[in-house]
């Protein structure tokens, strides 16, 4: 099995020679392959009710890798579960399994796959599989218990970074057969849609449904999407799109922060009532879209939220850049209509992967460069979407690109402090075309308190 990072690091290395290369866009299922992503085991054993859309997933996922650089291969014979056969795959797809599919051997065989950094991708009835096989439980995320009559309801989608569901509207109305599930995997898992119980009849998880989500799973990685009932799913543009997202992550060929996330609180949310707690500093400013991200335009310039000052935080947001372009995220400063005030009191998260270390991408600006390994396995290229969380305690400044850590500063300039202070978003120059969305923050105990909080929960 090949290193999960491998596309994905030889993107990023290109970009920072070139500084401007981009790889194909994860919301372009039709997009030409610019290399071989590898190799995908598609699995559709039935050993309860079988669904009559299997052979149009299987046609589906089939053109989605051949038009990405996959070799998928479909089969039915669990005999395919041996540890040599898996090490040939960077992900394993369970497309509508149901029952007891895998005997003990091929179920250890599977288990060793993944703890090897291997990928399983569930879709729809993955969750009616294995009911006896407790690590079956944990890598599909929940258990279907459920499910009302087919029908259209409104799906909420709460990532617009990970590549399953960053193309996707905030509210994506579709028609499927909606699982209902024995327990909620929010606390497990990193939700990235949700569904609207009250756009449908039928729902049984009182108001917080997850539909889909991703997680890191003893040593592998998992995705899960409830979708797929029906044969029109699969001829979908927005639904192939979501597959192929969630096929791009678990393969290791995208990055994107499936760490759970809970207790987060919006201070942007990509609409202008949330922007009424934002102040603009300088002659830069920052132009709101119709799809809830605001991107850099004109000069330099800091947009910062003037609601609040911060001590002990989590503060997360997802950015992209077009090519090779400079922006930051500043914390720690005071309130100021000068941007300059931010750089000469505060300190900056870099984003721009072609500068020199202590100046890049994940770095501190000027004061400590990022882990450049790290960060370039973790980072995704120009054209998609990338998630920071900075994490701030005491004088403590720690930075995870995508969940993953990449810096780790503590401040003792006496003339400048963590303790206490805002954060904003950065204009660098008319030149840079930089997007953001989804800016939200999590106040933490302050140093010392008993009472303490895993990154990214």
């Amino acid at each position: 099995m090949r290193s999960t990072s491998r596309m994905a690091t030889a993107v990023v290395g290109a970009a920072l020679v070139l500084g401007c290369v981009s790889g194909p866009a994860a919301s372009d299922p039709d997009a030409d392959p610019d290399a071989d992503a590898g190799r995908v085991l598609v699995f559709s054993k039935t050993a309860g009710f079988r669904h009559d859309s299997i052979p149009e997933g299987v046609a589906a996922l089939k053109e989605l890798g051949a038009s990405s650089g996959y070799t998928v291969d479909a089969t039915e014979n669990a005999g395919a579960f041996t540890p040599s056969n898996l090490r040939r795959y960077d992900a394993v797809v369970f497309l509508s399994t149901t029952g007891d599919v895998l005997n003990g051997k091929q179920q250890r065989a599977f288990e060793g796959y993944i703890r090897q950094g291997g990928g399983y991708m569930g879709v729809h009835a993955a969750a009616d599989t294995e009911y006896d096989w407790a690590f079956y439980g944990g890598i599909a995320g929940a258990y279907f218990e459920s499910h009302p009559a087919i029908q259209r309801a409104t799906v909420h989608v709460e990532d617009h970074a990970h590549p399953a569901t960053a193309g996707l509207n905030t509210a994506w109305d579709r028609t499927d057969e909606w699982y209902n599930y024995r327990s909620n995997p929010r606390d497990r898992a990193h939700v990235l849609a949700s569904l609207d119980e009250s756009s449908y009849t039928g729902g049984t998880m009182e108001g917080d449904h997850p539909i889909a989500w991703c997680q890191q799973y003893q040593g592998g990685r998992s995705f899960y999407t409830g979708g797929g009932h029906t044969k029109e799913s699969f001829a979908e543009p927005a639904f192939r799109q979501h597959l192929l997202g969630g096929l791009r992550w678990t393969a290791g060929d995208a990055q994107a922060d499936c760490r759970p996330e809970n207790g987060y609180r919006p201070i942007f949310d990509g609409t202008a009532a949330s922007l009424a707690d934002w102040k603009q500093a300088g002659p830069g400013s920052f132009d709101l879209n119709d799809d809830g991200t605001l991107t850099t335009t004109g000069g330099l310039g800091m947009l910062w939220y003037a609601s609040k000052g911060y001590g002990s935080y989590s503060l997360k947001l997802d950015w992209k850049v077009d090519g090779d372009d400079n922006s930051g995220v500043f914390v720690g400063f005071p309130p100021s209509d000068d941007p300059w005030s931010a750089v000469d009191n505060g300190y900056e998260i870099q984003i721009d992967a072609t500068d020199v270390p202590e100046k890049t991408t994940g770095s501190v600006y000027g004061f400590r460069s990022a882990d450049l390994a790290a960060r370039d396995r973790a980072l995704n290229p120009p054209g998609e979407w990338n998630t920071y969380e900075i994490r701030v305690v005491g004088e403590r400044l720690r930075v995870w690109l995508n969940g993953v850590q990449i810096n780790d500063f503590t401040n003792t300039d006496p003339a400048r402090s963590l303790r206490d202070g805002h954060v904003g978003i950065q204009n660098h120059g008319a030149d840079d075309q930089v997007s953001f969305r989804d800016i939200r923050i999590k106040e933490l105990p302050a140093k010392g308190s008993k009472t303490s909080t895993a990154p990214g929960n």
